[in-house]
């Protein structure tokens, strides 16, 4: 426990204001039993009133929002499976090790009991994270609702709905999504360019990409998400090399 109030109290920072800290304030009273205030410490309507409040994007601040937009998803077809729940477990698991996904779990848990207003949580997320961080907790989002092997439609929906929410621009989204459901255009719409473009600016296209899924991107926000999205430049990559090897380019 000692460990968990840790990784909450160091590294939530713009994250423990407004409708996330709302959130994250009722998660806290219901499952830390004699921690006096615990609800009210992180439900401030304005951010800048937290002390300590920092505008940069804090880990905590990332895996939090994270936890409460993949409830949103895993919620989005009315119905929370067991199954579903150990799938995602296995998902928190692979990128963020046993101690940390055990710890995400328990707020999980308690994050699918309540109702969650997606467009204002979202436009949290949208005001104070980077646009690159944004992208990867949309890797993450497509990710979980594909978590099962199978491709929900109404997650899909709620993952796409809280991308243009969080103003990420349709071809990214298209692009993060192709990452994840594979059709015969899927390595042109991971560049975004379609197979019309020529072999000049299928390069250009990479080489414009890189700069964008570069891991680097993420990398104050900790190895664990600097890993994760390795992953995703390594779909990148590999969208890059089938249109090569299609093209016979060099």
């Amino acid at each position: 426990m000692t460990s968990f109030l840790k990784w909450i109290g160091g590294g939530i920072g713009w994250a423990a204001g407004g409708p996330l800290g709302a959130i994250l304030g009722f998660a806290l009273g219901s499952m830390i039993d004699g921690i006096s205030g615990s609800s009210q410490q992180y439900s401030g309507t304005q951010s800048d009133t937290i002390p300590g409040y920092k505008t940069r994007t804090q880990p905590g601040d990332f895996t939090f929002s994270l936890l409460v937009l993949s409830a949103a998803v895993m919620k989005a077809d009315n119905k929370i499976l067991k199954s579903e729940l150990d799938f995602v477990k296995r998902f928190l698991v692979t990128q963020f090790g046993i101690q940390q996904a055990e710890q995400q779990l328990l707020i999980l848990r308690d994050i699918l009991s309540r109702d969650i207003d997606v467009t204002a949580v979202s436009g949290q997320v949208r005001q104070y994270m980077d646009y690159s961080s944004r992208l990867q907790l949309l890797h993450y989002l497509f990710g979980i609702a594909g978590a099962d092997g199978a491709h929900n439609q109404a997650e899909i929906t709620m993952a796409v709905r809280i991308a243009q929410l969080l103003g990420i621009r349709q071809a990214d989204i298209d692009s993060v999504k192709a990452m994840f459901i594979k059709d015969t255009g899927s390595a042109y719409k991971i560049l975004e360019i379609t197979p019309d473009a020529s072999d000049e600016e299928v390069k250009k296209a990479y080489r414009k990409m890189a700069l964008k899924y570069h891991p680097d991107r993420v990398a104050h926000l900790g190895e664990d998400v600097q890993k994760a999205a390795n992953a995703k430049f390594q779909e990148l990559n590999a969208a890059y090399e089938s249109i090569k090897k299609e093209r016979g380019m060099n």
